[in-house]
């Protein structure tokens, strides 16, 4: 695959402050050139380390992660999740990562005691097998949201994919954000009226 190269774009000057000037016409007319820093050409790209590009979407993702989080739990006060925010970028392409949002458990018909873990990608995928997790990265949807089963690994020491609860261990994924809240919603809700409310938004 090609190694991607980032830069940092340029601010845009504001043109409605300064009036437009033709540094040739300047120049035929007085003689003088122009030392304005606007009549010279625009500065060089400057470009990124793969570092610096993570940092930056790392930022982004946590900062949509926040604002997902507070909307969950501003909901009903009945259903609470606790804030559990980390995040990972790609190695390949740092511009691409995932964010953790937030994690539970909750009882299904064939499943009691489930844990769950909730994600937020700015890229849309299909979630994979234990080599590669994400698989077939589309960046045509902006945002994929989407939880998974997980259960503590021994010798990692650490949460894993439960993949007893389908073969991916996905509960849900999709790009619309409403969908993602009533879901997420769905899986904390306790009470069975609670569940009626969700599901009619």
């Amino acid at each position: 695959m090609q190694k991607l190269r980032y830069y940092a774009a340029p601010r845009v000057p504001d043109k409605s402050a300064t009036a437009s000037k033709a540094a040739h016409t300047e120049f035929l007319r007085t003689g003088r050139i122009s030392r304005h820093r606007d009549d010279w050409l625009a500065e060089e790209k400057r470009y990124l380390t793969y570092a610096e590009v993570a940092v930056r979407t790392g930022r982004r993702l946590e900062t949509a992660a926040e604002t997902t989080h507070s909307r969950i739990n501003g909901f009903h006060r009945s259903i609470q999740f606790p804030k559990m925010i980390f995040h990972k970028t790609l190695d390949d392409s740092p511009h691409l990562g995932y964010c953790h949002v937030t994690a539970a458990r909750t009882n299904f018909a064939q499943y009691a005691d489930v844990k769950w873990a909730f994600y937020i990608a700015n890229f849309f995928a299909e979630i994979g097998g234990t080599e590669q997790f994400f698989e077939q990265i589309r960046q045509s949807y902006t945002r994929m949201y989407f939880a998974v089963a997980i259960k503590p690994e021994t010798e990692q020491k650490a949460m894993v994919v439960d993949r007893s609860i389908r073969d991916n261990g996905l509960l849900f994924r999709t790009h619309d954000p409403k969908e993602a809240l009533r879901n997420v919603l769905m899986l904390g809700a306790r009470d069975t009226e609670i569940r009626k409310i969700i599901a009619k938004l």
